[in-house]
């Protein structure tokens, strides 16, 4: 049976995380956004308040959540700043490689220091040329001994400027494209890693987002991931669980929107009534609600799928399109809300509207989104209707009165003959009886 009631641990957990969400991440967003610059106090308490590290097992010390769990909690979060709860999220993300790789000496050495410790760890696939082509990849890594060095730059990474550790990705050949990628567990502090200046953004200016560089690092053996060859399925894996999330932000910073928007439209007089009251503005709170709502039920089916073992990479991808698409909309629509003052700096909308313009980009563009999905209907969807070629016609008499009539169907334009024997060309593409099929009802 399909059950959509949280469970009192779940209700618990979105109460934790909407408490923090409003007294801890709300009163200081602005002023963080305004001076382009994150809260490392805010992310420390959101470690001591149990909401970082939240997806690593209990044998390694760490609360053990799933997907679902995590999913709950950042909509919270992310409805106070959207930029904020990327950061304190971000250890989800920089965790999800190693938890997924093979390698349990390092999940034994570097998971208990991330619960036990305030420590961040980021994620590094994304450079100066390359973004969502993860193939394309240009960071080297060349095998010394049993070592590797690593020399190049990831961009574009989110708390690449606070962090602890990094898992980066690398390559020992950019021009093997896949075959050369491998996964590294990077310690910041290591001898020759660049942690570069904060990027200047449109939005989610209370994140961290920078460049890091690498000038002859040297990572022993112990701290690989994936060798190299098996890099690539690595961060498909990572993005399949952590697609999820982004589709959480962008339903956390929609539901924010929307509220925002209701809550002017009960207020704002204009010709003589609330604004309410009219159809148009009821029309538009009608349709960011539906929007809200379906992110929210894809966003939950797709972390369901993660946590019960499925293949999660096309309901993610369907999550992540359709929610981050979705809140730009509802953005949109709740700035329209508030006319001119919602283009001022007085009310929060133009904060969403600057921070959820993200979600479409980041962890794959909405293009990318698109090309999963597409990939997996031409290849791996099964239809329920039988093929065009296979569906049963008879337009002259009725299937069910077993009259023995047959139908024939033309191969090529589609054109129904009834009659014992196909016709011997069709009257309409003028194709020869030979690509005809019986399509005759079965009886």
């Amino acid at each position: 049976m399909i059950d959509f009631t949280l469970t009192d641990e779940q209700q618990a957990l979105q109460q934790k995380a909407r408490d923090f969400a409003i007294k801890e991440v709300l009163p200081v967003s602005f002023y963080y956004d305004e001076h382009d610059d994150i809260p490392l106090d805010v992310l420390k308490k959101a470690y001591e308040a149990g909401l970082v590290n939240m997806s690593v097992p209990k044998e390694y010390g760490g609360p053990g959540y799933g997907i679902l769990e995590g999913v709950i909690m950042i909509e919270e979060i992310a409805a106070a700043c959207p930029g904020l709860a990327t950061s304190i999220f971000d250890n989800s993300l920089g965790t999800a490689p190693l938890l997924l790789s093979t390698n349990d000496a390092a999940k034994k050495k570097y998971l208990p220091k991330l619960v036990d410790e305030f420590k961040l760890i980021c994620f590094g696939t994304s450079e100066p040329t390359t973004g969502s082509d993860v193939s394309g990849i240009r960071c080297e890594v060349k095998q010394d001994g049993e070592d590797y060095i690593l020399n190049g730059t990831k961009f574009w990474i989110t708390n690449g400027g606070i962090a602890d550790y990094m898992t980066v990705f690398a390559t020992t050949d950019p021009e093997s494209k896949h075959g050369g990628i491998g996964a590294f567990l990077v310690e910041m502090d290591w001898e020759g890693v660049s942690q570069g200046r904060p990027i200047p953004k449109l939005g989610q200016r209370c994140s961290n987002t920078t460049g890091v560089h690498f000038d002859n690092v040297r990572v022993p053996k112990e701290n690989v991931l994936a060798k190299p060859g098996d890099g690539f399925v690595l961060a498909m894996q990572t993005f399949s669980l952590t697609r999820p999330a982004i589709a959480s932000f962008a339903v956390g910073a929609a539901r924010s929107a929307m509220e925002f928007a209701l809550d002017y439209a009960k207020k704002r007089k204009t010709f003589g009534s609330k604004i309410k009251n009219y159809q148009g503005i009821q029309f538009k709170l009608a349709d960011m609600y539906q929007k809200v709502e379906t992110s929210r039920l894809l966003t939950w089916k797709s972390a369901w799928d993660a946590d019960n073992g499925r293949d999660a990479n096309t309901s993610a991808s369907v999550a992540k399109l359709y929610a981050s698409e979705a809140a730009m909309e509802v953005v949109n629509e709740a700035l329209q809300t508030f006319g001119g003052y919602g283009y001022t700096r007085f009310f929060p909308i133009e904060k969403f509207f600057r921070d959820t313009r993200l979600f479409m980009i980041y962890e794959g563009t909405s293009e990318i989104q698109r090309v999963v999905i597409a990939g997996f209907m031409l290849t791996n969807y099964e239809p329920v209707m039988p093929s065009l070629s296979d569906v049963p016609v008879q337009r002259s008499a009725d299937p069910l009165a077993s009259t023995g009539k047959k139908s024939w169907r033309c191969g090529m334009c589609g054109y129904v003959h009834d009659g014992d024997e196909p016709p011997d060309a069709c009257p309409y593409c003028f194709y020869p009886s030979g690509v005809f099929k019986d399509v005759t009802p079965a009886q």
